[in-house]
This record gives C-alpha cells, structure tokens and sequence, in this order.
C-alpha cells in the first residue's frame, strides 16, 4: 500500500488552497502529498465573494471588484462606499485551472479517489470534509444563483446589491443578491437563512424569475450559469484525531453570521504552511473567540425573531462602511465592534446571550 507524509481529503477549495500554499512556499519539497478527490473533472460550479481585507494567492481568479454597493428593505436602501477595501468575486473554475496546473507539475503530489488504499498509519491527515450527520434543528444559509445575459445593456456594473430584504420572509429570512458583472451580464442569487427541514422555501427558480421580471425589471434574458448551495451556520461537532485536522468549514473557517469562507481558508493554509514541521504541536487556528460568541448571539436573535432581521441587518451598516466590513470580515477592533453593535438593539441582544 502506498503511504503518503500528507493526505488532504477533499480537493475543493480548502484542500486544493491547502496544497497550493504548502507547494508555492515548498514545503513539498522532501514530502509527499496525497488529494482524495472523487470528481472526474474540475469546472466552474461556486462563485466565491468576500471584501478584500488583506492579500491573497488568488488575484488573477477574481473575475470582478467593486468600491460601492447596496443595502436594500423595506425601510429604505443604504448605498455604501469603500475604495480601501474592494468587494471581489473569484470564479471557481478558474481558481482550479490556476491551482490544478501548478499542483500536477511538483511529483510528489499525486490526486487520488480513494483512501482505502492508501496505508495512513504515519501520515499526517487535512480533512475538508463534514460529516454526513443531519442537523434538523441548525440554521443554514441556503441558496440558487443564476447568471444571466441580457441583449441590451442595463446594469451599473460599478455597484452590486449585497443584500435587498425588499422580498416575500415567509417567516424566515430571504434575501437577494445581485453581483454586475458587465452591463450586461450579473449574477442574481436568492438566499435564505432557516432550516432546512421546509421544502416550501426551496422554489429558487420561481423566486428568481419572479425577482428578475417584477423587480429588476428584465423581461428578456438568457441564463448562462446556474449555482446551488447550502453552507450550515453552526460548527460541526469538534473530534480531536491524532494526526488529523480538519479545515476548510469542517475546520470551522465559516463565519457563522455571514457565511463567509474564502479568506479563511486562505489564513487558516498560511497558518499550516508556515507551521507544517511542528504540525502536531502547533495550536489549533480559530477565526476569533470574539466573534464566534458574538455570532452565538446574533444567531439566537435570527433563529428567534426572524422577522427582525431585516431591520437589524439594515441598521447594521448605518454608518461607517470599513467599521462594519472590517467586523464581518474578522479583522475589526474593539472600536470598531463598539460602532456595529451600537446598531443593534441592544435589549434584544442581551435577552438572547443564552
């Protein structure tokens, strides 16, 4: 049986941004690296968003950015500026191209389908995969996306609306999101933050075309990509496993209240890289203490008072638009906390710290 130094299991963005760290700052060199992935074929199938709070590997993949962008509800819209801290898109698809071809010319990396064969007895082992347990009673932000061509042009692709609550709640939390791409072309996502456990939210086709047509105003159009996910707004159930860890959202890289993953990854593959030869004595990396008790809270408030959430989220970016990226994106200081939760009704917070 074939033994490996590393084994990553699952070749996605976590995995595959793991190896990419580790090969680009050769630390491969004398290892091998083993990547359980089953696809057959890479291609684009998730679109990866986030404000660019600090460099990353992956400046080439982002297919689009934005300084300016909107807050829709019914109480009114918000529009947002930020030149320090662009809002980017990265196409999957092209994130591996990117990393397939570098990874497939260092030898001592080999893609594989399946562990079995392998003999992991002293291997050191990255896992990106959850596990198959059901969480009925978590929260998930679940969604579809569709990018759509249209003949004319009839975008301001200088804008994106990042969250417009204007919408049927159905006693949850729905949202849409709209990213232009050009002036004639965007993404248009329905996103929903409840259980999963009630199909009757999951007509996404019928939403968005309701959406596009009613709001948008576009009557004619063609789709040219569609997209379909669920990410669990709670952290899997922590197993400690010698010469095992897990990363990408098994590791808890998810920020619990908005979702966001990829710059995570990116930090969390720093992190491992640049302690890859103590690995087993290394600490374990977290997101924040701060915000994963902050993010308990507020999704008590959503899981509670769904039909306060958006007047919460709307109030939320009153105010300083870096104060409130900077907090989304795990990087704000105690001042900078103080402005986001000053926007919130604090009351309401308090009642649900429990």
């Amino acid at each position: 049986m074939k033994e490996f130094d590393y084994i990553i299991i699952g070749g996605g963005c976590a995995g595959l941004s793991l190896a990419y760290e580790l090969d680009i700052n050769k630390k491969l060199e004398k290892k091998t690296l083993a990547i359980i992935e089953i696809r057959e074929k890479y291609k684009r199938d998730k679109t990866w968003s986030f404000w660019k709070v600090f460099n990353h590997n992956f400046e080439d993949c982002v297919i689009k950015s934005w300084n300016s962008f909107t807050i829709n509800s019914r109480y009114g819209s918000h529009e947002m500026k930020n030149k320090k801290y662009p809002y980017q898109t990265i196409d999957s698809g092209l994130f591996y191209k990117k990393v397939i071809n570098r990874l497939k010319k260092n030898q001592n990396i080999q893609f594989l389908k399946d562990i079995d064969h392998l003999n992991t007895k002293n291997s050191f082992v990255f896992n990106s995969i959850t596990s198959n347990q059901v969480y009925d009673t978590g929260l998930w932000q679940h969604f579809k996306g569709i990018e759509i061509e249209t003949p004319k042009n009839i975008f301001d692709d200088e804008i994106f609306n990042l969250m417009d609550f204007d919408c049927d709640q159905r006693n949850n939390v729905h949202f849409f999101y709209t990213l232009p791409f050009t002036k004639n072309k965007a993404l248009v996502e329905t996103t929903w933050l409840s259980k999963m456990n009630d199909e009757t939210l999951n007509d996404y086709d019928l939403q968005l075309e309701n959406y596009i047509k009613e709001t948008l105003k576009i009557k004619n159009y063609t789709i040219k990509y569609e997209e379909e996910g669920a990410i669990p707004l709670f952290y899997p159930i922590k197993k400690i496993e010698q010469n095992k860890l897990n990363i990408g959202s098994a590791g808890c890289m998810t920020r619990l209240s908005t979702g966001y993953t990829f710059l995570n990854i990116q930090e969390h593959s720093k992190y491992i890289s640049e302690n890859i030869e103590m690995i087993k004595k290394a600490k374990i990396y977290h997101i924040g203490k701060k915000y994963e008790f902050l993010d308990k809270i507020f999704l008590n408030v959503l899981k509670r008072h769904p039909d306060k959430m958006p007047k919460i989220f709307f109030d939320m970016f009153k105010g300083s638009s870096e104060a409130v990226i900077k907090f989304l994106s795990n990087k704000s200081n105690f001042f900078e906390d103080s402005k986001v939760i000053f926007k919130m009704p604090k009351i309401l917070f308090i009642k649900n710290i429990f």
